[in-house]
């Protein structure tokens, strides 16, 4: 889609003008008069204003599980959704002024649950006349200044994107999401809003947004040849500077990039995923960073400057509307401007307080609507299954998922120079707890066995190069010596690698020594009862994240693309459950992997 130049500039310029006034009309600070210094031994000016701060909000508005159909829990009793967020906000602006407050958000908002997906897909918000998107109307009505681009708010395509930010009432701003073609911005990189101070002296706070360099990998096949994405810290270097000499007093980035310094996508790109507290500590002249992107709390935490030794503070309000991040300012008047004497984070948790009738009643409609579509019943199944033991044992629930994924493939590559391949197909255990119940099998059971929005590829890989990514896979196991205890609670997880980076490979059969080192532990590998040939080749059904590079396996990134197509995984699942009519595990599952000590199973 190309961008249209009228909007962006229109967008860009709005946002570069600096004329967004919190709380009150614009009056010129010199019309004021007053307030040079200290001068007579009078008391200086101070004046203090406070940030609030989401991230990673993923289609939250209720504190609701639409894979589950009941109310949101979780082992720590967390509680999620915009509806919870708009009460402590409420709070905090009663306790400081509304005028003294902002709120702004790291992004990944539209995407993520059930209700997001409904209006990206079933009825889309891009249709003629089409609905305005509950993410949009929530943060409306909770009146955010200004949101960051994440990596997903790109699934569904700009189209659906460039809608949304047409639905919100404020920008949403990637000073490194760059046109392509002019290498210009293609998203309002700032925003700069002012705050009514008691001395008449307004104070500039800017807002820089950036988002995340992956995109680029994980959505190809949506932002190839029309967006760039370069790192945030050059970015950063690029605008800090500048919104300081348009005047800013305080300079806040909101960045949709974690703060470890690391990237999950090893060098297909030469820029860092999780940048923030690498853009604290290279460029000069921000005051705090809302971190996003990493689904971590981060109440507060300081990085110093290099060049300046100024201390930058850092925070990460977890995930789905969990928490508020609170950023509290202390300014002080020093020669003829505001200086930031003291700033520092918090986070608020909002399973403290109840929902915000305002925000329930707003979308009371679109949630009954989702409720209704994620209960159609698809079809059903001969028995129960579960996730709850696939981290460590081969579950006939993800062979669902690889069986789809393989036949999917298989009739996509029938009589094309491939078909005669075999096919095998990764998956992981992306929940804990999904279930395919005994009996009537609905949308939301399918869809809670693939909660992320991937599609499905096909690449050629050779045998060596499928025992590289099932070693690489393995590293997932804590080592575990033959005769010590195992706790499955303590097995999994080593170096802190997610479950969705673990996966299963289903079509061959192989063991997983857990005593032996990383690299060493893929044993038994065969195919059709033989040792693998490394010269063999095979078709590996895989999804767009893992093919794109997520996760940096190995070879699959580089591998020859022979097929992929826009549907989503979760919905090939539904559509096969629909057609199938009935699931029958004892057709399909297989014990293709196993854990073992020295030759001996695990389990």
């Amino acid at each position: 889609m190309p961008l249209n130049r009228r909007t962006f500039l229109g967008t860009s310029a709005a946002a570069g003008a600096g004329v967004a006034i919190a709380g009150g009309s614009a009056v010129p600070a010199a019309a004021h008069g007053g307030g040079h210094g200290h001068g007579h031994g009078r008391p200086p000016k101070r004046y203090s204003f406070t940030v609030m701060g989401t991230t990673d909000l993923h289609g939250n508005v209720f504190n609701w599980d639409y894979f589950t159909d009941s109310e949101f829990d979780d082992k720590a009793h967390n509680d999620v959704g915009l509806a919870k967020i708009s009460t402590l906000v409420d709070q905090v602006r009663r306790e400081k002024g509304r005028h003294n407050t902002l709120m702004i958000d790291a992004g990944d908002t539209i995407q993520g649950t059930q209700l997001s997906y409904y209006y990206a897909k079933i009825d889309p918000i891009t249709a003629k006349r089409g609905p305005v998107h509950p993410m949009a109307q929530a943060m409306n009505a909770i009146g955010y200044d200004a949101a960051a681009l994440g990596n997903h708010e790109f699934n569904y395509g700009i189209p659906v994107l460039r809608k949304f930010e047409e639905q919100c009432h404020f920008p949403l701003l990637g000073a490194n999401a760059l046109d392509a073609k002019t290498l210009r911005p293609a998203f309002a990189p700032y925003v700069i809003k002012r705050m009514r101070t008691p001395h008449g002296r307004d104070v500039k706070v800017a807002i820089l947004g950036l988002t995340n360099p992956g995109i680029a990998i994980w959505d190809k096949a949506n932002v190839s040849g029309k967006m760039v994405f370069p790192g945030l810290e050059e970015q950063a270097a690029k605008f800090v500077p500048r919104l300081r000499s348009m005047g800013a007093d305080v300079v806040i980035v909101s960045a949709h990039s974690g703060n470890s310094g690391t990237s999950s996508y090893g060098d297909q790109i030469s820029y860092v995923e999780n940048a923030a507290g690498l853009v604290a500590e290279q460029v000069p002249g921000i005051d705090a960073i809302l971190v996003g992107h990493a689904h971590l709390e981060i109440p507060e935490y300081f990085v110093e400057n290099k060049q300046t030794g100024k201390k930058v503070v850092l925070s990460e309000p977890l995930k789905w509307g969990q928490r508020l991040t609170l950023f509290d300012f202390d300014l002080v008047w020093e020669k003829g401007r505001w200086v930031v004497e003291k700033a520092g984070s918090q986070v608020l948790n909002s399973n403290t307080v109840d929902e915000d009738p305002k925000i329930t009643k707003l979308l009371v409609d679109e949630h009954r609507k989702v409720v209704a579509y994620v209960n159609q019943v698809i079809g059903t199944s001969t028995a129960a299954m579960t996730t709850a033991e696939a981290a460590w044992k081969d579950e006939p629930i993800i062979d669902l998922i690889n069986v789809v994924q393989a036949e999917t493939v298989k009739a996509a590559l029938a009589g094309g120079e491939y078909a005669a391949l075999p096919v095998l197909s990764q998956a992981s255990c992306f929940s804990r707890t999904a279930q395919i119940p005994a009996g009537k099998v609905t949308i939301k059971d399918a869809a809670g066995l693939y909660p992320f929005e991937n599609t499905l590829e096909a690449r050629l890989l050779t045998g060596a190069q499928i025992k590289d990514y099932l070693e690489f896979s393995a590293r997932y196991y804590v080592q575990t010596a033959a005769g010590a205890p195992v706790d499955t609670a303590k097995l999994t997880n080593a170096d802190n690698t997610p479950d969705y980076n673990y996966d299963a490979v289903s079509g061959l059969t192989y063991d997983i020594d857990i005593a032996k080192p990383n690299g060493a532990r893929i044993v038994n590998l065969a195919f059709e009862g033989k040792p693998i040939d490394p010269a063999a080749r095979f078709v590996l059904a895989v999804n767009n994240y893992r093919a794109s590079g997520g996760g940096n396996f190995p070879h699959v990134a580089g591998a020859k693309q022979l097929w992929a197509n826009s549907e989503e995984i979760r919905n090939t699942i539904i559509s096969w459950v629909q057609a199938k009519g009935s699931v029958d595990g004892a057709q399909f599952a297989l014990v293709d992997w196993r854990l073992t000590r020295d030759g001996t199973p695990v389990f």
